[in-house]
């Protein structure tokens, strides 16, 4: 196995039967896995040992699935390379030299380099549609409440859910399958009527005739060169098998990358608040009284790029700012969300570059976190909105990978399943 991919690698045996018995699957560091570790990632978690399995680990161990190890990501989440990782960063494998995207880097890359059949990651702004996008993978970010969050180490909880990586769409589709559905330990998971459950791998059959494509023109604006030539090269495609495409506008999304950085950021400072040395993680030696202890424990245990998300989250919710930043990006959140309704009361699905850039150099965006947040301009809407999105491969520029993003309504990846197995 390839030793940047992987923070852990230990074999994880399920059911002798079932839908995926034979399917290997690597599994991100922040989704618990019972008696194996569970780092996200960090210095502070680099020896917890879950005591429990998170419900989707449970979902694939009855479904025969092998889990092979726990993959690298951007410390708690928080990167667009998987570069914060407190373990190194990992390696492009479709695109040497390069970062493979974040925070499920280590997820998408096990499927590109065919170290597993299939991944699960998170995705909180783009955490599985860029890594999936800069791998040449497929990555299914599903629509909020699709997925049990349950065992999964929060982040922007309002935002965040478990999705699947495939070297296909029927692939990803097959592990949604197995993840997706209503679980009592999470009260945001959706019950599905008995008549309403499908099969998403059944979906996958390319049937794009007569599909009506929306286009945000907010979403190309800005992008490099080779992704938007790239992109109209898929969307030509998909007009050669029966789609039509045309023009729609976003105009909250000006504001989205803004907005989502501030909800985020304030959650994570409250989730993290938890990490405190005393019940779990890392514990400082540092002399002093036990506030003096707590706050050396936290300076150690978390990196440069939590430690900033922190402070700003705290700066947003603290008296006196919380109107002026914080209900400020609720309130634009509802206005994202308003405009996407009415973009998909237009078209079936929206399509745009999964990501407005090809894969960065590894170290490029290290010192420059700004580039690192710009770059989820055209997947953070896609989460405040809580919609489902899928990236798939959509060609090369310059020999990078480049994906393309669909948007669908909520509860709709059928529908997105269907239209992206066109192109893969």
């Amino acid at each position: 196995m390839s030793g940047d991919i992987f923070i852990t690698e230990e074999t994880i045996d399920g059911d002798d039967d079932g839908p995926l018995a034979g399917t290997t699957v690597a599994i991100k560091d922040n989704i618990s896995t019972e008696g194996v570790r569970t780092t996200c990632g960090s210095k502070m978690l680099g020896a917890y040992v879950p005591p429990y399995d998170a419900t989707v680990v449970s979902r694939l161990k009855e479904a025969g699935a092998t889990i092979v190890g726990k993959a690298n990501m951007d410390e708690f989440g928080m990167g667009s390379t998987t570069e914060t990782s407190h373990f190194g960063s990992t390696e492009n494998p479709a695109a040497p030299g390069h970062v493979p995207g974040g925070s499920s880097g280590g997820s998408a890359a096990a499927v590109a380099a065919g170290e597993a059949d299939v991944a699960l990651g998170s995705d909180t702004g783009g955490s599985i549609r860029c890594p999936a996008a800069f791998c040449g993978v497929v990555g299914i970010k599903p629509t909020y409440g699709l997925v049990s969050r349950y065992g999964l180490v929060a982040y922007g909880n309002s935002l965040e859910q478990i999705g699947p990586f495939g070297e296909t769409v029927e692939d990803a589709a097959a592990l949604l399958d197995v993840i997706a559905g209503h679980d009592e330990r999470d009260a945001t998971t959706r019950e599905t009527p008995l008549e309403d459950e499908v099969s998403y791998a059944d979906a996958a059959t390319g049937d794009v005739d007569g599909l009506s494509i929306g286009v945000p023109t907010e979403l190309l604006d800005g992008a490099d060169d080779g992704v938007v030539e790239t992109f109209w090269d898929a969307i030509a495609d998909l007009e050669d098998r029966g789609a039509e495409y045309h023009e729609v506008s976003l105009p909250s999304v000006e504001h989205a990358v803004e907005a989502y950085y501030v909800i985020a950021m304030s959650e994570a400072s409250s989730n993290l608040a938890r990490f405190d040395g005393v019940r779990y993680g890392h514990s400082s030696d540092a002399e002093g009284n036990w506030n003096e202890r707590f706050a050396q424990t936290r300076k150690e245990g978390f990196g440069d790029e939590v430690k900033r998300r922190i402070l700003l989250g705290t700066y947003a919710l603290s008296a006196g700012y919380h109107d002026k930043y914080y209900k400020k990006a609720q309130d634009a959140r509802a206005w994202v969300k308003q405009d996407f309704d009415e973009a998909l009361s237009e078209a079936d699905v929206l399509a745009s570059p999964t990501m407005p850039v090809p894969p960065f150099e590894l170290g490029e965006s290290l010192d420059d976190p700004l580039q690192m947040y710009l770059a989820d301009a055209n997947t953070v809407p896609v989460n405040l909105a809580d919609l489902p999105a899928i990236s798939v491969p959509a060609g090369e520029t310059d020999g990078l990978p480049v994906g393309l993003q669909l948007v669908g309504p909520a509860f709709g990846e059928e529908r997105l399943i269907r239209a992206a197995s066109a192109l893969a």
